[in-house]
Protein backbone atom coordinates (compact mmCIF):
# COMPACT_ATOMS: atom_id res chain seq x y z
CA UNK A 1 0.00 0.00 0.00
CA UNK A 2 2.39 2.66 0.89
CA UNK A 3 4.31 1.63 -2.71
CA UNK A 4 1.43 2.18 -4.52
CA UNK A 5 1.04 5.39 -2.55
CA UNK A 6 4.25 6.65 -3.08
CA UNK A 7 4.40 6.19 -6.55
CA UNK A 8 0.81 7.87 -7.59
CA UNK A 9 1.96 10.58 -5.66
CA UNK A 10 5.20 10.81 -7.40
CA UNK A 11 2.80 10.75 -10.51
CA UNK A 12 0.54 13.33 -8.73
CA UNK A 13 3.18 15.92 -8.01
CA UNK A 14 5.03 15.60 -11.35
CA UNK A 15 1.60 15.99 -13.24
CA UNK A 16 0.55 18.68 -11.25
CA UNK A 17 4.22 20.49 -12.39
CA UNK A 18 3.56 19.64 -15.49
CA UNK A 19 0.30 21.36 -15.82
CA UNK A 20 1.29 24.55 -14.87
CA UNK A 21 4.01 24.51 -17.93
CA UNK A 22 1.21 23.29 -20.22
CA UNK A 23 -0.81 25.97 -19.16
CA UNK A 24 1.16 28.68 -21.21
CA UNK A 25 2.68 26.85 -23.91
CA UNK A 26 1.83 28.88 -27.21
CA UNK A 27 -0.33 27.49 -29.82
CA UNK A 28 2.80 26.62 -31.97
CA UNK A 29 4.95 24.64 -29.62
CA UNK A 30 1.31 22.44 -29.02
CA UNK A 31 1.07 21.85 -32.64
CA UNK A 32 4.37 21.24 -33.01
CA UNK A 33 4.14 18.44 -30.81
CA UNK A 34 1.04 17.06 -32.18
CA UNK A 35 3.00 16.90 -35.69
CA UNK A 36 5.78 15.20 -34.11
CA UNK A 37 3.30 12.43 -32.53
CA UNK A 38 1.78 12.12 -35.79
CA UNK A 39 5.12 11.53 -37.48
CA UNK A 40 6.00 9.10 -34.94
CA UNK A 41 2.88 7.03 -35.10
CA UNK A 42 3.30 6.25 -38.50
CA UNK A 43 6.87 5.64 -38.62
CA UNK A 44 6.68 3.34 -36.22
CA UNK A 45 3.94 1.69 -37.74
CA UNK A 46 5.68 -1.83 -37.53
CA UNK A 47 7.38 -1.82 -33.81
CA UNK A 48 3.69 -0.62 -32.32
CA UNK A 49 1.79 -4.07 -34.27
CA UNK A 50 4.24 -5.98 -32.95
CA UNK A 51 3.62 -4.99 -29.19
CA UNK A 52 0.16 -4.99 -30.07
CA UNK A 53 0.63 -8.73 -31.16
CA UNK A 54 1.99 -9.67 -27.61
CA UNK A 55 -1.24 -8.20 -26.10
CA UNK A 56 -3.61 -9.90 -28.97
CA UNK A 57 -1.95 -13.42 -28.47
CA UNK A 58 -2.42 -12.84 -24.35
CA UNK A 59 -5.85 -11.65 -24.75
CA UNK A 60 -6.57 -14.87 -26.86
CA UNK A 61 -5.05 -17.39 -25.08
CA UNK A 62 -7.15 -16.20 -21.74
CA UNK A 63 -10.21 -16.58 -23.98
CA UNK A 64 -11.29 -12.91 -24.14
CA UNK A 65 -14.87 -12.53 -25.98
CA UNK A 66 -14.15 -11.51 -29.50
CA UNK A 67 -15.14 -8.20 -29.45
CA UNK A 68 -12.92 -7.09 -26.38
CA UNK A 69 -9.55 -8.83 -28.90
CA UNK A 70 -11.25 -6.59 -32.22
CA UNK A 71 -11.31 -3.75 -29.44
CA UNK A 72 -7.38 -4.25 -29.11
CA UNK A 73 -6.48 -4.49 -32.37
CA UNK A 74 -4.25 -1.56 -33.36
CA UNK A 75 -4.13 -2.03 -37.30
CA UNK A 76 -2.35 0.64 -40.00
CA UNK A 77 -6.08 1.98 -40.17
CA UNK A 78 -6.28 2.67 -36.09
CA UNK A 79 -2.88 3.70 -35.91
CA UNK A 80 -3.29 5.90 -39.16
CA UNK A 81 -6.73 7.13 -38.22
CA UNK A 82 -5.06 8.55 -34.75
CA UNK A 83 -2.24 10.27 -36.29
CA UNK A 84 -4.56 11.89 -38.50
CA UNK A 85 -6.55 12.99 -35.54
CA UNK A 86 -3.35 14.40 -33.76
CA UNK A 87 -2.99 16.39 -37.15
CA UNK A 88 -6.63 17.58 -37.27
CA UNK A 89 -5.86 18.60 -33.38
CA UNK A 90 -2.86 21.02 -34.49
CA UNK A 91 -4.50 22.35 -37.12
CA UNK A 92 -7.45 23.70 -35.27
CA UNK A 93 -7.44 27.13 -33.29
CA UNK A 94 -5.93 27.27 -30.25
CA UNK A 95 -8.81 28.00 -27.44
CA UNK A 96 -7.07 28.66 -24.57
CA UNK A 97 -6.85 32.20 -23.39
CA UNK A 98 -9.90 32.96 -25.42
CA UNK A 99 -11.99 35.67 -23.72
CA UNK A 100 -15.79 35.74 -24.75
CA UNK A 101 -18.68 37.66 -24.11
CA UNK A 102 -16.74 40.59 -22.88
CA UNK A 103 -20.03 43.23 -21.79
CA UNK A 104 -19.76 46.70 -20.47
CA UNK A 105 -21.81 47.01 -16.78
CA UNK A 106 -23.47 50.03 -15.37
CA UNK A 107 -20.48 50.39 -12.63
CA UNK A 108 -17.53 51.08 -15.46
CA UNK A 109 -16.17 47.38 -15.57
CA UNK A 110 -15.78 45.35 -18.29
CA UNK A 111 -17.08 41.22 -17.44
CA UNK A 112 -16.26 38.65 -19.84
CA UNK A 113 -15.02 34.93 -19.69
CA UNK A 114 -11.98 33.16 -20.14
CA UNK A 115 -11.26 29.89 -21.80
CA UNK A 116 -8.33 27.51 -19.04
CA UNK A 117 -7.11 24.04 -19.05
CA UNK A 118 -8.83 22.10 -16.47
CA UNK A 119 -5.22 21.32 -14.97
CA UNK A 120 -4.80 17.56 -14.45
CA UNK A 121 -7.23 14.89 -15.29
CA UNK A 122 -7.21 10.81 -14.93
CA UNK A 123 -8.26 8.36 -17.76
CA UNK A 124 -8.71 5.30 -16.87
CA UNK A 125 -9.93 2.89 -19.79
CA UNK A 126 -9.90 -0.87 -21.20
CA UNK A 127 -9.03 -2.35 -24.30
CA UNK A 128 -8.41 0.03 -27.18
CA UNK A 129 -5.09 1.44 -26.80
CA UNK A 130 -5.73 4.22 -29.27
CA UNK A 131 -7.28 5.69 -26.03
CA UNK A 132 -3.60 6.11 -25.09
CA UNK A 133 -3.20 9.04 -28.04
CA UNK A 134 -6.54 10.40 -28.36
CA UNK A 135 -6.10 11.14 -24.41
CA UNK A 136 -2.95 12.84 -24.98
CA UNK A 137 -3.58 14.44 -28.01
CA UNK A 138 -6.06 16.03 -26.41
CA UNK A 139 -4.12 16.92 -23.30
CA UNK A 140 -1.74 18.34 -24.75
CA UNK A 141 -4.10 20.57 -27.03
CA UNK A 142 -5.91 21.97 -24.47
CA UNK A 143 -2.68 22.35 -22.31
CA UNK A 144 -3.08 19.78 -19.51
CA UNK A 145 -1.42 17.30 -18.25
CA UNK A 146 -2.90 13.88 -17.62
CA UNK A 147 -2.26 10.24 -15.73
CA UNK A 148 -3.53 7.45 -18.19
CA UNK A 149 -3.94 4.22 -16.84
CA UNK A 150 -5.36 1.66 -19.40
CA UNK A 151 -5.98 -2.43 -19.04
CA UNK A 152 -3.27 -4.84 -18.13
CA UNK A 153 -4.87 -6.61 -21.65
CA UNK A 154 -3.31 -3.63 -23.34
CA UNK A 155 -0.51 -3.28 -21.67
CA UNK A 156 2.65 -3.21 -24.03
CA UNK A 157 0.95 -1.37 -26.66
CA UNK A 158 -0.51 1.18 -24.17
CA UNK A 159 3.34 1.63 -23.09
CA UNK A 160 5.29 1.98 -26.58
CA UNK A 161 2.37 4.59 -27.49
CA UNK A 162 3.29 6.30 -24.19
CA UNK A 163 6.82 6.41 -25.40
CA UNK A 164 6.23 8.33 -28.45
CA UNK A 165 4.15 10.38 -26.97
CA UNK A 166 7.13 11.62 -24.09
CA UNK A 167 9.70 11.54 -27.15
CA UNK A 168 6.95 14.04 -28.82
CA UNK A 169 6.90 16.22 -26.10
CA UNK A 170 10.14 16.31 -25.52
CA UNK A 171 11.20 17.67 -29.33
CA UNK A 172 8.90 20.40 -28.79
CA UNK A 173 10.38 21.25 -25.85
CA UNK A 174 7.38 20.42 -23.09
CA UNK A 175 7.55 18.65 -20.41
CA UNK A 176 7.62 14.66 -20.43
CA UNK A 177 5.66 14.17 -17.22
CA UNK A 178 2.72 16.23 -19.21
CA UNK A 179 1.80 12.44 -19.98
CA UNK A 180 2.17 9.52 -17.90
CA UNK A 181 1.15 6.30 -18.31
CA UNK A 182 0.94 4.21 -15.34
CA UNK A 183 2.86 0.84 -16.17
CA UNK A 184 2.16 -1.06 -13.11
CA UNK A 185 -1.19 -3.28 -13.67
CA UNK A 186 -2.11 -3.51 -9.69
CA UNK A 187 -5.77 -2.42 -9.69
CA UNK A 188 -4.65 -0.16 -6.18
CA UNK A 189 -3.59 1.91 -8.07
CA UNK A 190 -6.69 2.97 -9.71
CA UNK A 191 -8.30 3.47 -6.19
CA UNK A 192 -5.22 6.33 -5.60
CA UNK A 193 -5.70 7.90 -8.61
CA UNK A 194 -9.47 8.31 -8.21
CA UNK A 195 -9.27 9.73 -4.57
CA UNK A 196 -5.97 12.51 -5.44
CA UNK A 197 -8.22 15.96 -5.66
CA UNK A 198 -4.65 17.36 -4.30
CA UNK A 199 -3.18 16.78 -7.94
CA UNK A 200 -5.97 15.48 -10.27
CA UNK A 201 -9.57 17.87 -10.97
CA UNK A 202 -11.41 15.23 -12.60
CA UNK A 203 -11.23 11.39 -13.51
CA UNK A 204 -12.49 9.83 -17.32
CA UNK A 205 -13.54 6.35 -16.93
CA UNK A 206 -13.87 4.67 -20.15
CA UNK A 207 -14.95 1.31 -20.30
CA UNK A 208 -16.86 -1.61 -19.12
CA UNK A 209 -20.11 -0.71 -16.79
CA UNK A 210 -18.76 -2.23 -14.19
CA UNK A 211 -15.80 0.00 -14.08
CA UNK A 212 -17.63 2.83 -14.51
CA UNK A 213 -20.12 2.43 -11.92
CA UNK A 214 -16.88 1.83 -9.15
CA UNK A 215 -15.22 4.44 -10.21
CA UNK A 216 -18.35 6.61 -9.77
CA UNK A 217 -18.83 5.34 -6.66
CA UNK A 218 -15.46 5.52 -5.36
CA UNK A 219 -13.87 8.83 -6.76
CA UNK A 220 -13.20 11.76 -4.34
CA UNK A 221 -12.97 13.88 -7.79
CA UNK A 222 -15.53 14.82 -10.35
CA UNK A 223 -16.28 12.25 -12.83
CA UNK A 224 -17.07 12.56 -16.95
CA UNK A 225 -18.26 9.53 -17.55
CA UNK A 226 -21.40 7.17 -19.43
CA UNK A 227 -22.23 3.70 -18.34
CA UNK A 228 -23.59 2.67 -21.40
CA UNK A 229 -24.37 2.60 -25.12
CA UNK A 230 -27.54 1.27 -25.72
CA UNK A 231 -28.30 3.36 -29.16
CA UNK A 232 -31.51 3.59 -30.70
CA UNK A 233 -32.48 3.51 -34.13
CA UNK A 234 -36.04 4.72 -35.38
CA UNK A 235 -37.65 4.21 -38.54
CA UNK A 236 -40.81 6.63 -39.33
CA UNK A 237 -43.53 6.35 -41.52
CA UNK A 238 -43.29 7.75 -43.95
CA UNK A 239 -39.66 7.19 -45.03
CA UNK A 240 -37.05 6.77 -47.38
CA UNK A 241 -37.01 2.87 -47.26
CA UNK A 242 -33.80 2.00 -49.10
CA UNK A 243 -32.43 4.70 -46.73
CA UNK A 244 -33.48 2.84 -43.70
CA UNK A 245 -32.27 -0.15 -44.84
CA UNK A 246 -28.86 1.11 -45.70
CA UNK A 247 -28.37 3.18 -42.52
CA UNK A 248 -30.00 0.84 -40.05
CA UNK A 249 -27.25 -1.82 -41.12
CA UNK A 250 -24.62 0.78 -40.64
CA UNK A 251 -25.53 1.63 -37.74
CA UNK A 252 -25.73 -2.18 -36.29
CA UNK A 253 -23.05 -4.03 -38.40
CA UNK A 254 -20.60 -1.85 -39.47
CA UNK A 255 -18.95 -2.23 -36.19
CA UNK A 256 -20.56 -4.48 -32.89
CA UNK A 257 -18.13 -3.67 -30.24
CA UNK A 258 -18.12 0.41 -30.33
CA UNK A 259 -20.81 2.02 -27.78
CA UNK A 260 -22.06 4.21 -30.72
CA UNK A 261 -23.77 0.63 -32.86
CA UNK A 262 -27.05 0.80 -32.57
CA UNK A 263 -28.82 -1.91 -30.24
CA UNK A 264 -32.13 -1.21 -30.21
CA UNK A 265 -34.63 -1.01 -33.54
CA UNK A 266 -38.16 0.57 -33.47
CA UNK A 267 -40.30 0.38 -36.00
CA UNK A 268 -43.71 2.86 -36.87
CA UNK A 269 -46.81 0.23 -37.51
CA UNK A 270 -47.42 1.67 -40.79
CA UNK A 271 -43.78 0.38 -42.56
CA UNK A 272 -43.09 -2.64 -40.54
CA UNK A 273 -44.37 -4.97 -43.13
CA UNK A 274 -42.54 -3.15 -45.80
CA UNK A 275 -39.26 -2.70 -43.68
CA UNK A 276 -38.85 -5.81 -41.07
CA UNK A 277 -38.48 -8.50 -43.96
CA UNK A 278 -35.83 -6.47 -45.79
CA UNK A 279 -33.69 -5.78 -42.73
CA UNK A 280 -34.53 -9.16 -42.09
CA UNK A 281 -32.69 -10.39 -44.66
CA UNK A 282 -29.83 -7.84 -43.96
CA UNK A 283 -29.60 -9.37 -40.79
CA UNK A 284 -30.02 -12.97 -41.32
CA UNK A 285 -27.22 -12.60 -44.13
CA UNK A 286 -24.53 -11.03 -41.37
CA UNK A 287 -25.79 -13.50 -38.55
CA UNK A 288 -27.25 -10.78 -36.28
CA UNK A 289 -30.04 -12.32 -34.06
CA UNK A 290 -33.31 -10.44 -33.58
CA UNK A 291 -35.02 -10.22 -30.02
CA UNK A 292 -38.85 -8.99 -31.07
CA UNK A 293 -41.71 -7.85 -29.69
CA UNK A 294 -44.74 -10.04 -30.40
CA UNK A 295 -45.65 -7.93 -33.39
CA UNK A 296 -42.52 -8.00 -35.07
CA UNK A 297 -42.13 -11.37 -34.68
CA UNK A 298 -45.16 -12.39 -36.72
CA UNK A 299 -44.05 -10.21 -39.40
CA UNK A 300 -40.45 -11.63 -39.58
CA UNK A 301 -41.73 -14.91 -39.29
CA UNK A 302 -44.46 -14.40 -42.19
CA UNK A 303 -41.43 -13.34 -44.37
CA UNK A 304 -39.79 -17.51 -44.18
CA UNK A 305 -36.87 -15.19 -44.56
CA UNK A 306 -33.58 -18.22 -44.51
CA UNK A 307 -31.12 -18.33 -41.67
CA UNK A 308 -32.49 -15.45 -39.85
CA UNK A 309 -32.38 -15.82 -36.15
CA UNK A 310 -35.91 -14.76 -34.05
CA UNK A 311 -36.79 -14.91 -30.71
CA UNK A 312 -38.51 -12.90 -28.75
CA UNK A 313 -37.63 -10.13 -26.38
CA UNK A 314 -37.74 -9.93 -23.00
CA UNK A 315 -38.21 -6.43 -20.59
CA UNK A 316 -34.38 -6.58 -20.19
CA UNK A 317 -33.63 -6.89 -23.69
CA UNK A 318 -34.99 -3.13 -24.26
CA UNK A 319 -32.15 -1.85 -21.77
CA UNK A 320 -29.69 -4.08 -23.15
CA UNK A 321 -26.16 -2.80 -24.67
CA UNK A 322 -25.28 -6.47 -26.29
CA UNK A 323 -21.84 -5.15 -28.22
CA UNK A 324 -22.57 -8.59 -30.39
CA UNK A 325 -24.11 -9.44 -33.31
CA UNK A 326 -27.73 -8.59 -31.27
CA UNK A 327 -30.36 -6.12 -31.70
CA UNK A 328 -33.91 -5.87 -29.95
CA UNK A 329 -36.78 -4.83 -32.11
CA UNK A 330 -40.34 -3.17 -31.89
CA UNK A 331 -43.16 -1.86 -33.41
CA UNK A 332 -44.22 1.45 -32.59
CA UNK A 333 -47.31 3.56 -32.95
CA UNK A 334 -45.36 6.24 -34.40
CA UNK A 335 -43.07 9.16 -33.48
CA UNK A 336 -44.42 10.13 -29.94
CA UNK A 337 -44.45 6.27 -28.57
CA UNK A 338 -40.62 5.80 -30.18
CA UNK A 339 -39.48 8.98 -28.60
CA UNK A 340 -41.23 7.76 -24.93
CA UNK A 341 -39.85 4.31 -25.50
CA UNK A 342 -35.69 5.82 -25.94
CA UNK A 343 -36.72 8.67 -23.03
CA UNK A 344 -37.59 5.10 -20.74
CA UNK A 345 -35.02 2.36 -21.87
CA UNK A 346 -31.69 4.38 -23.65
CA UNK A 347 -28.73 5.23 -22.10
CA UNK A 348 -29.37 8.99 -23.18
CA UNK A 349 -25.69 8.30 -25.64
CA UNK A 350 -26.67 8.68 -29.39
CA UNK A 351 -30.59 8.15 -31.10
CA UNK A 352 -31.32 8.27 -34.31
CA UNK A 353 -34.85 8.62 -36.71
CA UNK A 354 -35.15 7.79 -40.73
CA UNK A 355 -37.51 10.06 -41.75
CA UNK A 356 -39.21 11.82 -44.70
CA UNK A 357 -41.25 13.81 -42.17
CA UNK A 358 -39.90 17.59 -41.26
CA UNK A 359 -42.14 17.55 -37.54
CA UNK A 360 -41.37 14.49 -37.00
CA UNK A 361 -37.36 14.78 -37.26
CA UNK A 362 -37.83 18.23 -35.27
CA UNK A 363 -39.45 16.54 -32.19
CA UNK A 364 -37.33 13.66 -31.89
CA UNK A 365 -34.28 16.16 -32.00
CA UNK A 366 -35.88 18.32 -29.62
CA UNK A 367 -37.77 15.90 -27.29
CA UNK A 368 -34.93 12.55 -26.97
CA UNK A 369 -33.51 13.29 -24.06
CA UNK A 370 -29.45 11.64 -25.46
CA UNK A 371 -26.22 13.22 -25.97
CA UNK A 372 -26.39 13.01 -29.66
CA UNK A 373 -29.61 12.79 -31.57
CA UNK A 374 -29.65 12.58 -35.06
CA UNK A 375 -31.77 12.77 -38.28
CA UNK A 376 -31.03 10.01 -41.52
CA UNK A 377 -27.66 8.97 -40.22
CA UNK A 378 -26.60 6.10 -38.63
CA UNK A 379 -25.30 6.22 -34.90
CA UNK A 380 -21.98 5.22 -35.59
CA UNK A 381 -20.93 9.00 -36.48
CA UNK A 382 -21.39 9.55 -32.44
CA UNK A 383 -17.33 10.04 -32.03
CA UNK A 384 -15.51 13.23 -31.43
CA UNK A 385 -13.19 12.71 -35.36
CA UNK A 386 -16.42 12.10 -37.10
CA UNK A 387 -17.57 15.37 -35.33
CA UNK A 388 -14.75 17.07 -36.53
CA UNK A 389 -13.27 17.60 -32.57
CA UNK A 390 -10.14 15.62 -33.88
CA UNK A 391 -10.38 13.07 -31.44
CA UNK A 392 -11.92 12.60 -28.92
CA UNK A 393 -11.36 11.49 -24.47
CA UNK A 394 -14.65 9.48 -24.43
CA UNK A 395 -18.93 10.28 -24.80
CA UNK A 396 -20.61 11.64 -22.15
CA UNK A 397 -23.86 10.71 -20.94
CA UNK A 398 -23.89 13.49 -17.91
CA UNK A 399 -25.78 16.85 -18.12
CA UNK A 400 -23.27 18.96 -16.37
CA UNK A 401 -20.20 19.99 -18.19
CA UNK A 402 -19.47 17.93 -20.98
CA UNK A 403 -21.92 15.89 -23.11
CA UNK A 404 -21.81 13.73 -25.92
CA UNK A 405 -18.35 13.53 -27.29
CA UNK A 406 -15.64 15.06 -25.27
CA UNK A 407 -13.29 17.00 -27.23
CA UNK A 408 -10.95 19.62 -26.51
CA UNK A 409 -13.53 22.03 -24.95
CA UNK A 410 -14.78 19.31 -22.98
CA UNK A 411 -10.91 19.40 -21.16
CA UNK A 412 -11.66 23.00 -20.32
CA UNK A 413 -13.33 25.58 -17.80
CA UNK A 414 -14.17 29.13 -17.89
CA UNK A 415 -13.11 31.44 -15.50
CA UNK A 416 -14.54 35.19 -15.23
CA UNK A 417 -12.11 38.00 -16.21
CA UNK A 418 -12.90 41.70 -15.51
CA UNK A 419 -11.30 44.73 -16.72
CA UNK A 420 -11.51 48.00 -15.09
CA UNK A 421 -10.55 51.51 -14.98
CA UNK A 422 -9.67 52.18 -11.62
CA UNK A 423 -13.93 51.33 -10.49
CA UNK A 424 -14.60 50.97 -7.00
CA UNK A 425 -17.65 49.65 -5.73
CA UNK A 426 -20.11 52.33 -3.98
Amino acid sequence: MTQTADLMNTLGAQAKAASAFMAKASAATKSSALLELARLLRANTDALQTDNAKDIERAVAAGLAAPMVDRLRLTPKVIDTVALGCEQLAAMPDIIGEISGMKQQPSGIRVGQMRVPIGVFGMIFESRPNVTIEAASLSIKSGNACILRGGSEAIDSNKALAALVQQALTSAGLPAHAVQLIENTDRELVSQLIAMPQYVDVIIPRGGKGLIERITRDAKVPVIKHLDGNCHTYVDDPCDLDMAVKVTDNAKTNKYSPCNASESLLVARGVAAAFLPRIGAVFAAKGVEMRCCPEALQILKSATLKHVALSAATEQDWFEEYLAPIISVKVVSGVDEAIAHINHYSSHHTDAIITNNHQHAQAFVREVDSGSVMVNASTRFADGFEYGLGAEIGISTDKFHARGPVGLEGLTSLKYVVMGQGEVRS
